[in-house]
């Protein structure tokens, strides 16, 4: 069993397989199978190379930021909470994983929801929420399983098609979708930027700034900026001593400069991979739904479409944390059970496609509001299921994705009308 849950967690293994199936149908010369099947895991490799060096990056400006501002609360970030949980309900979590994949493309062969989400960790995480929720009303491993896999399952297919109409729009095609579970929130955000409809021409890409300001017109030289400036004002107000010790063995001044462009490299990284991966697996994947699960898509990881609108991903990461902070210190001044202190990764990769999703339907001022949005459901949604973790052992940290904690509280909500009827 762990040997199964290990394979199906690597999900560059996947869309390899995927690309070899997809192209030996093809009838592509060897030669070409052996060369898309490489091109699409070293692909996948690089764009999760890139994202790990970004997450990496943002976790250790967490901790000097919250230094810094003298902020202390729990940081919500779902890989912490699944740790959690797996401590009480480690086969839970995993068996309902399993069976929510299965879920995934049985939804998608019979019904007319065909999306397909291949990045099986979030599904893990997903899961993983969803069993907590069950277990917490007392329910058995078995159904916790069952209805949490099952679950998933539907919302894997289901949900990224709330986003196609926006997918389509930015990508130009329909032959992808989005299977990051903060689906709702995107969705959302590009409705808000329907709000600014009237805009939509001055898209973030095409931004008329002052001759001083031209820099950020390249997304490497902006998003350098304002990384460095985030780093260089929490190391100056955190102090030599609290940013030494993180620095390690580099001088606590060059230690934000390399962090930063760190980051941006780490950007770049990704983007790259993206590009390199994504046609592959696209064309494998119709062919293989062509025999199989015909028009079925593949619903893949948010950062997909961040070479689309790469400034849009800026203004949308920096709306989000703004808002979420907003919301930490809302917390705090009306003495919320807990204080969920925003994590700046999280920020950056949904406010940051919420970005991308409220610029391609009203330009700038879309992809701030929108964006804006998402930072404030980032914070705000895990406090209502804050009690229902906590009773089951999950305290020190939070679920933050819009859909996890959407479709939980619509589950937890259905559950205790059931406990009312049968008790």
């Amino acid at each position: 069993m762990s040997t199964l849950i290990s394979f199906l967690s690597e999900a560059s293994i996947i869309l390899g397989i995927v690309a070899f199936v997809g192209l030996m149908m093809q009838k592509k010369p060897m030669t070409k199978v052996f060369e898309g099947t490489i091109k699409t895991i070293v692909g996948f490799l690089i764009f999760n190379l890139g994202g790990s060096t970004i997450t990496t990056v943002l976790k250790s400006f967490n901790t000097l930021f919250q230094t810094a501002f003298h902020i202390n609360g729990v940081v919500a970030m779902s890989e912490a909470a699944v740790a959690l949980a797996k401590d009480n309900y480690g086969t839970v979590v995993s068996v309902t994983f399993i069976v929510a994949f299965v879920s995934n493309l049985l939804f998608a062969r019979f019904t007319k929801f065909k999306n397909i989400v291949f990045l099986t960790s979030i599904q893990y995480m997903f899961g993983a929420m969803l069993a907590l929720v069950i277990k917490s009303h007392g329910y058995s491993d078995a159904v916790a399983i069952v209805l949490g896999g099952v679950t998933v399952g539907f919302a894997s297919a289901f949900l990224p098609e709330l986003c196609q109409p926006f997918v389509r729009k930015i990508t130009g095609s329909n032959e992808m979708a989005i299977g990051h579970f903060s689906m709702c929130a995107y969705a959302l955000s590009g409705c808000i930027g329907k709000l600014f409809k009237k805009h939509e021409a001055e898209t973030t890409e095409d931004l008329k700034l002052p001759g001083w300001l031209s820099f950020f017109k390249d997304f490497t030289l902006g998003m350098t900026v304002i990384m460095l400036v985030l780093y260089y004002v929490s190391a100056f107000v955190a102090g030599e001593a609290v940013t030494q010790e993180l620095a390690g063995s580099t001088n606590w001044l060059i230690w934000p400069f390399i962090q930063a462009l760190t980051f941006t490299a780490g950007m770049n990284v990704l983007m790259y991979g993206v590009r390199m991966f994504l046609a592959e697996i696209t064309a494998a994947f119709i062919s293989i739904s062509e025999k199989v699960i015909p028009n079925a898509r593949p619903a893949l990881d948010c950062p997909t479409l961040f070479p689309y609108a790469p400034t849009a991903v800026m203004l949308g990461f920096l709306s989000a944390y703004i808002a979420s902070l907003i919301a930490a210190f809302g917390m705090a001044r009306f003495n919320a059970p807990v204080v969920f202190i925003p994590a700046a990764n999280v920020c950056f990769f949904l406010g940051g496609t919420a970005g991308v999703f409220g610029n391609s339907t009203g330009g700038w001022r879309g992809a701030i509001a929108g964006s804006f949005v998402t930072g404030l459901l980032l914070s705000l949604l895990p406090l209502v299921m804050y009690p229902v973790l906590a009773g089951v052992g999950v305290a020190q940290s939070a679920f933050p994705a819009v859909d996890y904690n959407v479709t939980s509280i619509i589950l937890h909500n259905i559950l205790n009308v059931v406990d009312m009827v049968v008790h």
